[in-house]
């Protein structure tokens, strides 16, 4: 959790400041099936939509991006974001831009009428800012320099369970590199005039399909493997549960066998848009929190669920505010080795 809501550079033209241009696209090229060709463009769906107060589009979409080189998601240098995703209609790329106080998003694909519809809610806004009452300095502070922050809620689970899975007990490089890999091979190009290597990750059906070396050669080991094939074969079920209250959402999911409360918090936190759905079992946030609460960076979940008490309803704001704040303990001991199992 830690490294994926880090603070990363914002987008040029945001609604709320001027921060730096994204990272480029890294990492191997996969080969894309030549039965799949990229749809042709055409003009797409259109909606606009003010919202009612500041709104950073890197920090509400950033927690999305499955690293710099995530098919499914490209941040532009003009300060727009595209996301490929596999709605209930079908799959669907959008194009969101802000600017002059207005977000504009163009949708194109089967998905596309879906995606616009669920414009605002994935812009933050079912999210409420104000319920939020900063009770440290750091908090406070870092709440004032961003105000743009909104929490995102997608209504889609399993294009943030999947991820979230890939990434159980691995650095975030490793999972990262096993998502990039298997969405080029086994997704399809994303529609419309995406951005170039954009993808759609693939249908339950055919994550069901893919060959165990296959698994093996993108560097994912068997449990977190079985876990996707188990959580893939009741995508349906799954699905369902984006319409209910968040903590009866984690309860549905945790019924996969191999998914557990970090993974199921990871999950809600984008899905649903989850404020209080904090992160545990994580191998760095709770040191993190207690080194900006506490000055305690030993601490573990009890220490910090205990210092995020004063923070009930809210605590995952209250975490990624932290994190945003860029108060982490010095570093004291070398970076997790990155693994490779594809190669053996």
């Amino acid at each position: 959790m830690a490294g994926r809501f880090a603070p990363r550079p914002t987008l040029p033209h945001s609604l709320h400041g001027v921060g730096g241009a994204p990272m480029p696209v890294r990492g191997g090229h996969v080969a894309v099936p030549a039965a799949v060709p990229r749809q042709a463009s055409a003009p797409g769906r259109v909606r606009t939509w003010v919202p009612d107060g500041p709104l950073d589009l890197g920090l509400v979409l950033g927690p999305l991006r499955r690293g710099p080189g995530d098919p499914t998601f490209r941040a532009m240098p003009d300060g727009s974001v595209w996301r490929a995703s596999r709605t209930p209609l079908g799959p669907g790329t959008l194009r969101v831009h802000a600017r002059g106080g207005e977000v504009r998003g163009e949708a194109w694909g089967p998905g596309a009428a879906w995606l616009l519809e669920q414009l605002p809610e994935l812009l933050g806004a079912a999210d409420d800012p104000s319920a939020f009452t900063p009770r440290h300095r750091l908090l406070a502070l870092t709440r004032h320099r961003r105000p743009g922050l909104r929490l995102t809620r997608t209504g889609l689970a399993l294009e943030s369970l999947i991820p979230s899975i890939l990434e159980q007990k691995v650095t975030t490089v490793e999972a990262y590199a096993a998502w990039r890999v298997l969405v080029r091979k086994y997704g399809e190009p994303a529609p419309g005039p995406a951005p170039g290597r954009m993808y759609v990750m693939p249908a339950p059906r055919t994550w069901a399909l893919i060959p165990s070396w296959e698994w093996h050669r993108a560097g994912v080991d068997n449990k977190r493997a079985s876990t996707v094939l188990r959580a893939v074969r009741v995508a349906a079920r799954l699905e369902e549960a984006v319409r209910m209250p968040p903590a009866a959402a984690r309860e549905r999911l945790e019924l996969v066998s191999g998914i557990g409360p970090w993974t199921s918090a990871e999950t809600v936190q984008r899905s649903h848009g989850a404020a209080d759905a904090v992160t545990v079992g994580d191998l760095h946030l709770p040191g993190i929190v207690g080194w900006a609460l506490a000055g305690d960076r030993d601490a573990d979940d009890s220490v910090m669920l205990r210092l995020l008490e004063p923070y009930a309803g809210q605590r995952h704001r209250a975490a990624r505010l932290i994190l945003l704040s860029g108060r982490t303990p010095p570093r004291r001991a070398p970076r997790m080795p990155v693994g490779d199992i594809g190669r053996l």
